[in-house]
């Protein structure tokens, strides 16, 4: 009889990633890890003390996910800023339990929009429009926040309906968007210089 397969910790979240993936964050126990794994949930336990503990080590791989995604701009858009927003909204589409499971979580409770706009992974986005607008980094947390917001919204509408996606339309309104930001956010900095 060959030796069993030797169950580790990376196997455990690649697992539960799936299950987030295919059925939704609350699919999530010791037992559907452990079932998939075809062992029994001792592994998942003695890697994990509870399925929280297993839930972070999860959303740490789908937010990296999700950052490889929205960051591939290779998308023809007309800018980089907008390829991101338009594959933003389209994770929510391809990927609406890893959008809810990130997004829809209360994985923000008591952090305000701010607190946001400081985090790590938000450096590399921040980096690709300041580049683009050549702004100040302030102004251009501006324009991207009135950016997210509104890609945000799209996605939400997107993650949690069967709505029929119209890319044309969402490109053009994430335009007028993005460029109505750029606008108020260099007509505010006019004003204060006069």
């Amino acid at each position: 009889m060959p030796p069993k397969a030797k169950i580790t910790k990376e196997m455990i979240v690649d697992t539960a990633f799936k299950i987030v993936q295919k059925e939704g964050a609350d699919k999530v126990t010791a037992r559907s890890i452990s079932e998939q794994l075809n062992c029994s949930t001792q592994p998942v336990l003695y890697y994990f003390s509870t399925v929280e503990d297993i839930k972070k080590a999860v959303y740490k791989k789908v937010d990296e996910y999700h950052s490889a995604y929205i960051m591939d701009t290779e998308i023809a858009y007309e800018n980089p800023m907008l390829a991101i927003g338009m594959n933003y909204i389209k994770f929510a589409i391809d990927e609406r339990n890893l959008f809810r499971f990130l997004f829809q979580s209360n994985e923000f409770s008591g952090v305000s929009m701010l607190d946001l706009l400081e985090t790590e992974e938000l450096l590399p986005i921040l980096a690709v429009l300041q580049n683009e607008l050549d702004m100040s980094l302030e102004d251009t947390k501006e324009v991207f926040s009135t950016l997210f917001i509104f890609a945000h919204g799209y996605a939400s509408l997107y993650a949690n309906n069967t709505m029929i996606y119209d890319e044309l339309n969402v490109m053009k309104a994430l335009e007028k968007i993005f460029y109505g930001a750029i606008y108020a956010t260099k007509e505010v900095e006019n004003e204060e210089d006069i």
